[in-house]
């Protein structure tokens, strides 16, 4: 039997390699990474939805801290007011609209921006990167407006309030 010669790699070679696997494991991990996104989006679209049709007394102990993102008492943020809004809206809303919404929520966390505007966009942009929202570009191809990222894109139909009288539909939702 005739040996094979050895065929030596260089330690480029290798790292090469090296560096192709982790590339292809972490594009792997990333896109994961937005599905979860996504799913978790659904699902707590979904909670807000039944805290908001039935009170917040349907939101256990266990669900709490990861829907609300904090303590009860914990004043809301800029990034969370920005996601409840999408979140609640059955349509895709341009960043004006999201400041309108703040305001209407809580004229106080506007009052800190020098432009308001370009805040909310910057914070659409970041929660588009997380997965956690995405954007639609206008007919006229410049309008960005945002939309809560959701599995496949489907939307959880807001509940209906008639005939449910509860303190929570006068509040927003307890979502981070």
């Amino acid at each position: 039997m005739e040996a094979q010669p050895l065929v030596q790699t260089s330690g480029a070679d290798h790292v090469a390699r090296v560096m192709k696997m982790a590339k292809s494991e972490l594009q792997s991990l990333l896109q994961q990474k937005s599905e979860l996104m996504k799913r978790i989006g659904t699902i707590k679209q979904m909670i807000a939805g039944l805290a908001k049709l039935f009170g917040d007394e349907v939101l256990d102990g266990d669900l709490v801290g990861p829907v609300d993102g904090g303590s009860p008492s914990r004043q809301p943020g800029f990034t969370r007011t920005c996601r409840l809004a999408l979140m609640e809206s059955d349509r895709p809303l341009l960043a004006q609209e999201v400041c309108r919404e703040i305001e209407r929520r809580d004229p106080t966390l506007l009052a800190r921006h020098k432009d308001p505007v370009a805040s909310v966009t910057t914070v659409l942009n970041r929660l588009a990167a997380y997965g956690e929202a995405r954007f639609v570009v206008g007919e006229n191809g410049r309008r960005r407006s945002w939309l809560w990222a959701t599995e496949s894109g489907t939307r959880i139909p807001a509940p209906s309030l008639e005939g449910h009288h509860s303190d929570a539909a006068e509040s927003p939702s307890r979502l981070t």
